[in-house]
């Protein structure tokens, strides 16, 4: 980076954990204007949540560092756009995916909109992830460390978010990142790594829903039709899940079943010992895309992701009457609509979809 860079003001999004604590630490070493920021998103009043604790924690590092603290209220961006769109998926029988959202509606919504009002020329997040800039065209990549890779998250992002966008922790490893924060003294150095969301966290999914419906609980078929157990309301289960209901048919006991399929209107699910699986030439369709960069060339073969951290697998891209599809070409757990379908070529992420 040249001097001329350094000078300019980055407002950290400072959460309390380590990995944002290294990223202002970072920035101010090479000379930028940082400005620590707390971002205060939306809990339900039924859910303790310790946010107090990690504003405090944020403003401990920001003293550590003695740069300027700030807090973003993003409480109601992040209550219609996170929590309500959580809630109105699985109502609507659809798997919802919070973070994605967190990340569009809140850190690169919501807090990139503070910062551009209070005058900064950029935002940074402790995400693992990297942007590299190519002749002024912002391309967004995996993150050095394949067990802390983020990106999936981020495939919602433009060029303009983008543009305004360090990602300064995306190029190390975590080890690396507790090592720095422990060699500059940073109280959050040793800190367990955040549970994400405050109303999410480690919450019972049945539990949390039903205090915005009334969920009732109804039978496990198997795939004949057969009653062979409860659940606690068809609403709540995704395809693959292998938890959170009964199987009580005594012949049905003694191997674990998956979810291979759910009817919210008669509310009931159906379960079988194979988890389900989308065969080969499958087409799956996208809704809501976004391409980071531009339309990916139709026809063309990329690797895929349904859920952060799988293994990625190969699927044609595919444009069909304005919509766009993916084709799996070999047998990959079968998608829940909903999910987030995020395409990569080599270690580009060059964005993704809905599934409808």
């Amino acid at each position: 980076m040249s001097k001329q860079e350094n000078t300019k003001t980055v407002f950290v999004g400072l959460s309390g954990g380590v990995d944002s604590s290294v990223t202002a630490l970072r920035l101010k070493e090479r000379g930028f204007n940082v400005v620590g920021v707390f971002i205060k998103v939306w809990h339900p009043d039924f859910l303790e949540c310790n946010w107090e604790e990690e504003r405090l924690d944020a403003m401990r590092v920001a003293a550590k560092l003695n740069i300027p603290f700030l807090t973003c209220d993003a409480e109601e961006e992040y209550k219609t756009g996170v929590g309500e769109y959580f809630v109105n998926e699985y109502l609507a029988g659809r798997t919802p995916n919070p973070d994605v959202m967190c990340n569009r509606e809140v850190k690169f919504g919501a807090f990139l909109r503070f910062a551009k009002e209070h005058g900064a020329d950029y935002i940074a997040t402790g995400h693992y992830a990297q942007v590299k800039s190519d002749d002024g065209i912002f391309r967004l990549y995996r993150g050095a460390d394949p067990e802390k890779d983020q990106s999936y998250f981020l495939w919602t992002l433009t060029q303009e978010e983008l543009a305004f966008t360090l990602l300064p922790v995306g190029d190390s490893l975590k080890p690396d990142i507790r090592a720095e924060a422990l060699k500059a003294g940073l109280n959050t150095a040793k800190k367990k790594d955040s549970q994400g969301i405050c109303f999410l966290g480690q919450v019972d999914i049945p539990e949390f829903i039903s205090h915005f419906t009334d969920l009732k609980e109804g039978a496990v078929l198997d795939t004949e039709g057969q009653a062979i157990g409860r659940h606690k309301g068809a609403l709540v289960y995704t395809l693959g899940q292998r938890h959170g209901f009964t199987i009580d048919h005594p012949d049905y006991q003694s191997e674990p079943h998956y979810v291979v399929g759910k009817d919210v209107i008669n509310n009931t699910i159906v379960a079988a010992t194979a988890p389900p699986i989308a065969h080969a030439s499958e087409v799956v369709r996208l809704e809501k895309t976004n391409w980071i960069v531009s339309e990916p060339e139709k026809g063309k073969t990329f690797m895929a992701q349904i859920r952060h951290r799988q293994t990625p697998f190969e699927v044609e891209l595919k444009k069909v009457d304005g919509e766009w599809t993916v084709i799996f070409t070999k047998a990959q757990e079968k998608p829940s609509s909903g999910q987030s379908l995020v395409l990569y070529d080599g270690e580009e992420c060059i964005g993704g979809g809905i599934i409808a």
